[in-house]
C-alpha cells in the first residue's frame, strides 16, 4: 500500500496502557492549516511548535489529541523534517514521550504538561522504554541517549555507521545500522558488547 505524500494529512490512533486514547495527525512543510483544520477545543493545549522555531508553521507540523480517565489534551509539534510522529508511555515517572524529527517531548501522560523537551542533531529513529531501565533510550541515526525521567542525560554512546533500528532485547539495546551490521549494547550502561 503506498504511503501518502507528504503534503497530504496523515493520521494515526493509539491507545496507550491507562486507558488513554490518542489522536495524531501531520503533514508536511507549510500545511499547519490542514492538520490543525479540525482540531478540538476541549480540555488543556500547548502549542511545542516554538521550541523548533519561531515560526512553526512553515515547518511540518503535527498535532496529538489524547482522552482520558482526567480529561482531554492537545499537543502541537513542529519539525524541520518530514516524520511520523510516534509516542511511547513510560509508567514509573508518568510520562508520555513523543518523538518527532530532532525533538523528543516528554509530556505528563494525564495532563499533557511538558516536562522537559531534548534536541538531537540528527533524526529520532525510535525512543524505547522498559520497566526494568531507570531511563529512557532515544535513538538517533548516530547516537543513543539514554535520559532520565527529569530529562537529565544519564549516558550517551555516538556510533559510527546510521543506525536505521533499534530494539531492546533480553537487556540489550540491539542497533541495526545502515550497511546492515548488528551491534549489541547493554541497555543499563551504553556498553558496547564488542
Amino acid at each position: 500500500m503506498p504511503r501518502p505524500a507528504a503534503d497530504q494529512v496523515r493520521r494515526a490512533k493509539v491507545q496507550y496502557p491507562g486507558g488513554l486514547a490518542a489522536r495524531y495527525r501531520w503533514a508536511g512543510s507549510g500545511r499547519a492549516d490542514e492538520v490543525f483544520g479540525v482540531s478540538e477545543a476541549t480540555g488543556r493545549f500547548a502549542d511545542h511548535g516554538a521550541l523548533v522555531d519561531p515560526q512553526p508553521d512553515r515547518l511540518c507540523r503535527a498535532e496529538l489529541r489524547v482522552e482520558g480517565p482526567e480529561g482531554a489534551w492537545t499537543a502541537r509539534f513542529a519539525s524541520l523534517i518530514f516524520d511520523d510522529p510516534q509516542g511511547v508511555l513510560w509508567d514509573s515517572p508518568g510520562l508520555l514521550l513523543v518523538k518527532y524529527g530532532f525533538g523528543l517531548y516528554a509530556l505528563g501522560s494525564r495532563s499533557g504538561d511538558l516536562a522537559w523537551h531534548h534536541a538531537t542533531n540528527t533524526p529520532i529513529v525510535v525512543v524505547l522504554a522498559s520497566s526494568q531501565l531507570d531511563h529512557v533510550l532515544l535513538q538517533a541515526e548516530v547516537e543513543t541517549i539514554a535520559l532520565r525521567p527529569d530529562g537529565e542525560v544519564a549516558w550517551r554512546a555516538a556510533h559510527s555507521d546510521v543506525v536505521t533500528d533499534a530494539e531492546l532485547v533480553g537487556g540489550r539495546l540491539v542497533l541495526t545500522s545502515y550497511s546492515g551490521q548488528r551491534l549489541a549494547v547493554d541497555a543499563r550502561t551504553g556498553q558496547s558488547d564488542e
